[in-house]
């Protein structure tokens, strides 16, 4: 497992890139989750991650309003890229927030195996 923290755990989060890092190691994915600290509200929160500028998604990561957590969206989740190289560069991006509260403490947890 490898989780990182995309912003601080009380500021609004907006649209657009949150975080920027490079895998220290490559990994093979078997699921991906994220989490708010604080929920979204009136509106899903979507995220997106890119390995080296393409998504990794065909369905991208979802909250569902009113919840903290991905595990239980009612959309799960569709990985389309499964290996995620050593040194590549991950951008974790929000595409959508809520229209209400927009979302605070946003994590994101790779679940796998080092390869």
């Amino acid at each position: 497992e490898y989780p990182f923290a995309c912003s601080d755990e009380s500021s609004a989060l907006a649209i657009g890139t949150v975080i920027t890092f490079r895998m220290p190691f490559a990994m093979t994915l078997s699921s991906v989750r994220s989490s708010l600290n604080v929920a979204s509200t009136l509106s899903n929160f979507i995220v997106d991650v890119k390995e080296n500028g393409t998504t990794i998604f065909s369905t991208l990561l979802s909250i569902d309003a009113s919840e903290k957590t991905s595990v239980t969206a009612a959309t799960p989740a569709v990985i389309s890229d499964i290996n995620l190289a050593d040194d590549a560069e991950i951008t974790v991006s929000t595409t959508q927030i809520g229209s209400g509260d927009t979302g605070k403490g946003l994590k994101i947890l790779f679940k796998g195996r080092k390869a």
